[in-house]
């Protein structure tokens, strides 16, 4: 297999490797209440930033030791609105078990950038990515059923619900229910 030339472009977004400068980028995001409430961590503080880039790093490919494939999410230069190329979150694919056709995708993109269609346009490039560079047949993506901007990002890309599991999940002192997503490769259409 080819390797996966990066960054990967869209029409407003690059989606590149981590690098460690990221770390003070993605804080203000990671940190924030009202995004790691629904994430598996606690929010952010500097130190697990530094750690998270790190180990994100590391994450270059399906076919590499990691058998995942991180990327930060930036807009492009020269947008509206925006001034110069801003970091607003980060998308990944991984291998879910011994298989090399089935992975998860995950993501999180600042709640200030939401509206705009960015994290469409990144979950579907990381999705062509999956099925058309790595071959796959099945690509999942699991949430805290509560939230509902996850939910309505993986319809809106395409993914069908397959599943809502009650009190499967304990996490930060609750149970909690979790959805499931899925895609497979005749279900896509190519964006």
């Amino acid at each position: 297999m080819k390797s996966l030339t990066l960054p990967l472009t869209t029409d407003r977004l690059n989606l590149r490797a981590h690098r460690e400068t990221d770390a003070e980028a993605l804080l203000p995001i990671y940190s924030r209440e009202d995004v790691s409430q629904f994430l598996l961590g606690e929010p952010w503080t500097a130190e697990e930033a530094r750690t998270q880039i790190a180990k994100r790093s590391s994450k270059t490919g399906l076919d590499t030791e990691s058998r995942a494939l991180s990327l930060i999410v930036e807009t492009k230069d020269g947008l509206d609105d925006i001034e110069g190329s801003v970091v607003i979150g980060d998308v990944g694919i991984w291998l879910t078990d011994d298989s090399a056709e089935k992975a998860e995708i995950g993501w999180v993109l600042n709640p200030a950038a939401g509206g705009h269609g960015f994290a469409s346009e990144a979950a579907t490039a990381m999705l062509n990515v999956a099925f058309d560079h790595y071959n796959l047949h099945r690509v999942i993506a699991q949430m805290d059923a509560r939230n509902t901007a996850s939910a309505k990002l993986a319809s809106r890309i395409g993914m069908r619900q397959e599943a809502h599991l009650r009190q499967d999940w304990w996490s930060k002192g609750e149970w909690s229910d979790t959805l499931i997503f899925g895609m497979l490769s005749t279900d896509r259409q190519v964006a």
